[in-house]
């Protein structure tokens, strides 16, 4: 069997103000498609950041493509970074940059490569997330989808394996967010893209995840398809959260 592209062990993390984070394990397989949720406070934004390599953990390790990310320090670091692309939450773009500005960033910082390439590889990352034709817009004219899909094109500009994303669809309408869904089934199917999801959307989860990464209380509680925890775990209050939301899960799906 293939390495796991992310292998999470025992990942411990605590502040002055109390435990994050206690004892986390788990693995992502190439191909995937995992989401993380949990009630508010349950630790998936701490557990994101230090997916990303922005924190680093008490104690436990995060290896991505085999390799720790925190053990040989920030070249190394950096190094690894490079495997991965993200979506953050606000999208993260600057708004004094036009569309092909922003998605460039990673291109001008990371790829030799002459400027003419680099913009073409920027515009084929645009048409893959449906808005070529925005090169030349500016952030602030976009609406909170597009702005979504200006960042996941940036995230894909240097071709990485793996994508975190996280809360992809918070602040987007339901018709928004479905299309957001169907462009992320697009990536994985395309491009064989392995991606970790941070995500509070409990129906979308039914829609796109082989796995749902359930924590409570700061830890892991619950590891396998969603349909399979929301029928049959063992913790009451797991299945219960998936299932109070109503819809897909308790029905059965479709």
């Amino acid at each position: 069997m293939d390495e796991p592209l992310v292998s999470v062990t025992n990942l411990s993390v605590s502040s002055p103000r109390g435990t994050l984070l206690e004892g986390v394990s788990f693995e992502v397989r190439r191909g995937e498609i995992v989401v993380i949720v949990g009630a508010s406070g349950s630790g998936k934004s701490t557990l994101m950041k230090h997916l990303i390599g922005l924190r680093e953990p008490v104690a436990g390790t995060v290896r991505i493509g085999g390799r720790d990310l925190f053990a040989g320090g920030e070249a190394a670091r950096a190094q690894i970074m490079r495997q991965f692309g993200v979506l953050y939450q606000s999208a993260a773009l600057l708004g004094s940059l036009t569309v092909i500005e922003n998605v460039l960033l990673p291109l001008e910082e990371h790829a030799a490569l002459p400027a003419e390439v680099r913009t073409a590889v920027a515009r084929r990352k645009l048409a893959t997330v449906g808005l070529a034709g925005f090169e030349g817009r500016m952030p602030g004219s976009l609406s909170g989808g597009e702005r979504k899909r200006i960042g996941l094109a940036r995230a894909l500009a240097l071709d990485p394996p793996l994508l975190f994303l996280d809360e992809p669809s918070a602040g987007l309408d339901p018709v928004t967010s479905a299309g957001l869904d169907r462009l992320i089934l697009d990536l994985r199917r395309h491009l064989g893209t392995t991606m970790v999801i941070v995500t509070h959307e409990l129906d979308s989860i039914f829609d796109i995840a082989d796995r749902a990464l359930v924590l409570r209380g700061r830890r892991l509680v619950a590891d396998a398809a969603p349909r399979e925890i929301a029928r049959s775990h063992a913790d009451p209050w797991v299945r219960e959260f998936f299932t109070r939301s109503g819809t897909r899960a308790a029905a059965g799906g479709p």
